[in-house]
């Protein structure tokens, strides 16, 4: 058991710098600033019937980590790598109903690439907290999700649509909501999220 501690510590030392007070995190411009609680989307809290341990409460809000170079490197690894893997396609398409989050096989929509990268960066050891579904709104107005990486240098987004890791305040995107650090079951509002510039999205 002490080993496999060891193990953790060492991963966690990888990945992880030091990071600043939670409360000079939540001041700066390029951290979102979450507000009250408010709906979970139904295809999350159907994947939360089936996948608990997913959507569990957490014991505390911790500050956003700093990341190292190779945390950095294992993030744009990941993106890249789902986007690459998964091919897009619709609820409609594989489950004839919409609505549907669930880890994908090898294909699915925006959610499943979400659920996936989140997955994948958890077991690479970058704490749970910090990866947070992301609901936004695109310039066409359609409905999207993205998954938010929390770090001490702001809000960073992976994105289907992007192969390319970028600050929230970069993306084309309406911020709507996302999870709660506290608890992956529970959702809170993006305060400033209308303040993102919007651009022009990458078809």
């Amino acid at each position: 058991m002490a080993f496999r501690y060891r193990i953790a510590a060492t991963v966690s030392a990888l990945l992880l710098g030091v990071a600043p007070s939670a409360v000079a995190n939540a001041t700066t411009p390029l951290a979102m600033q979450t507000g009250s609680t408010t709906s979970q989307p139904i295809g999350h809290y159907e994947f939360c019937q089936v996948h608990k341990a997913d959507c569990a409460e957490k014991a505390q809000d911790t500050a956003p980590p700093r990341l190292t170079s190779y945390g950095w490197q294992l993030i744009r690894e990941v993106n890249l790598a789902v986007n690459r893997r998964i091919v897009p396609m619709t609820d409609q398409q594989l489950y004839g109903r919409d609505e549907v989050w669930e880890y994908p096989v090898d294909a699915g929509d925006c959610e499943d690439f979400v659920l996936e990268k989140r997955r994948e960066l958890i077991a690479k050891g970058i704490p749970e907290n910090d990866l947070l579904i992301t609901v936004v709104r695109k310039p066409d107005g359609e409905g999207h999700a993205v998954l938010t990486v929390r770090t001490a240098d702001g809000d960073y987004i992976l994105d289907n649509l992007d192969n390319q890791v970028k600050i929230w305040t970069d993306t084309p995107y309406h911020y709507l909501k996302r999870q709660s650090v506290t608890n992956a079951g529970r959702w809170v509002t993006i305060e400033n999220g209308q303040d993102v510039v919007v651009g022009a999205l990458r078809k």
